[in-house]
C-alpha cells in the first residue's frame, strides 16, 4: 500500500507579516492603554494648560503630594503666582514637615515670586539632610537679594558635599560684594570638581569686574595690592534655563513657548554696576539736521 503524502501548505509571508502586526496589536491594546492615554494627556496638556482654578486645586491638595507638587511648580512659573495667598502658602509648604517634592516646589516658587525677606527662610533649608531641597534653596537664594543671607550661603558652599549644590551656591555669591564672600570663592577655586571652580571664577568676576582666571594664589595677590576690591562690581543677574524651540514648541500657537531672561534679584540695588548679561539693543534714531 502506498504511503500518503500530506500537502504541505505554506503562509505567504505577508501573511505572516500580517499576523505578527495583529498580534502586536493585541498586546498593545491589552499592555498599553494606559501608556498611549498618558502619552495623549501629555501632549493635550501641553497645549491646552490647567485653569488657574485647576492649578489652586492642585497647590492646596496636602493629601496627594504628586498633585500638590505640580500644582506649586505651575504656581511658581504663572505671572499671577505672586498673590499673598500663594505666598502663605509657599512658606507654609517650607515651614511645616511636608512631602520633601512638595517642599523643594514650594522652595522654588517662592524664590520665584518671594521678598527679600523670605531669603532668610530659603536659606534655612540649605542644611536640609535632602539634596534636592538644599539645590531648590540655593537656585532660589540668585533671585532674591538679602544681605542677612549672604554668611549662610558661604558657609554652606565650604561645607556642602554635592557639587551640584556647591555650584548654585558659588553662583548665588556673586551679588554679594564682602571680605568673607571673597575668601569662599578663592577657597572654591581650589575645589576638586571643575564646574566649581568656573562657577566661583565668574562671581569672582562679577564681584570685582577682575579677571585673574582660576589660579587663587593671583586672585589673593591682587585683593592684596587694591583699597578697593569691589568698585568695578558689575550688575548680578540671575541665570536661566534655555534650550532650542522643538518641532511641538514651534506648532503650539495656543499655549507658545517663552524664554525667561536673565534678570535682576528682588531687593538688589544696581545702580552704579555693570551688567553681568547683554543684549545687543537696537541703535538710536538718526537725528537730521542736529
Amino acid at each position: 500500500m502506498e504511503d500518503r503524502i500530506r500537502p504541505t501548505f505554506r503562509r505567504a509571508p505577508h501573511v505572516r507579516r500580517l499576523s505578527l502586526l495583529s498580534a502586536m496589536a493585541l498586546v498593545t491594546s491589552l499592555v498599553g492603554c494606559d501608556s498611549l492615554s498618558s502619552d495623549i494627556d501629555n501632549l493635550t496638556s501641553s497645549f491646552l494648560p490647567p485653569s488657574g482654578q485647576q492649578i489652586g486645586t492642585w497647590a492646596t491638595d496636602f493629601t496627594n503630594p504628586e498633585e500638590q507638587q505640580k500644582g506649586l511648580v505651575l504656581l511658581g512659573t504663572a505671572t499671577w503666582g505672586g498673590g499673598e495667598e500663594y505666598l502663605k502658602l509657599y512658606r507654609t509648604c517650607i515651614e511645616g514637615p511636608w512631602d520633601p517634592l512638595v517642599k523643594a516646589a514650594a522652595i522654588r516658587s517662592l524664590g520665584n515670586h518671594g521678598e527679600p525677606e523670605d531669603a532668610v527662610l530659603i536659606a534655612s533649608q540649605l542644611t536640609d539632610e535632602i539634596e534636592y531641597i538644599r539645590l531648590e534653596a540655593a537656585k532660589s537664594l540668585q533671585r532674591i537679594h538679602n544681605d542677612e543671607v549672604a554668611d549662610d550661603i558661604w558657609r554652606r558652599l565650604i561645607v556642602e558635599t554635592d557639587s551640584s549644590v556647591k555650584i548654585e551656591l558659588a553662583i548665588a555669591l556673586g551679588q554679594y560684594p564682602n571680605d568673607a564672600v571673597f575668601q569662599a570663592l578663592v577657597q572654591a577655586l581650589e575645589m576638586r570638581e571643575l564646574a566649581v571652580n568656573l562657577a566661583a571664577w565668574d562671581s569672582l568676576r562679577y564681584l570685582t569686574g577682575q579677571n585673574h582666571g582660576s589660579n587663587s594664589r593671583d586672585w589673593l595677590a591682587w585683593y592684596g595690592s587694591t583699597r578697593t576690591p569691589f568698585a568695578g562690581e558689575e550688575i548680578y543677574l540671575y541665570p536661566v534655563y534655555t534650550r532650542p524651540l522643538g518641532f511641538f514648541d514651534k506648532i503650539n500657537f495656543l499655549n507658545p513657548t517663552v524664554w525667561e531672561k536673565p534678570g535682576i534679584p528682588t531687593g538688589l540695588q544696581e545702580a552704579g554696576r555693570r551688567s553681568t548679561w547683554t543684549e545687543v539693543d537696537p541703535p538710536p534714531p538718526s537725528q537730521k539736521g542736529a
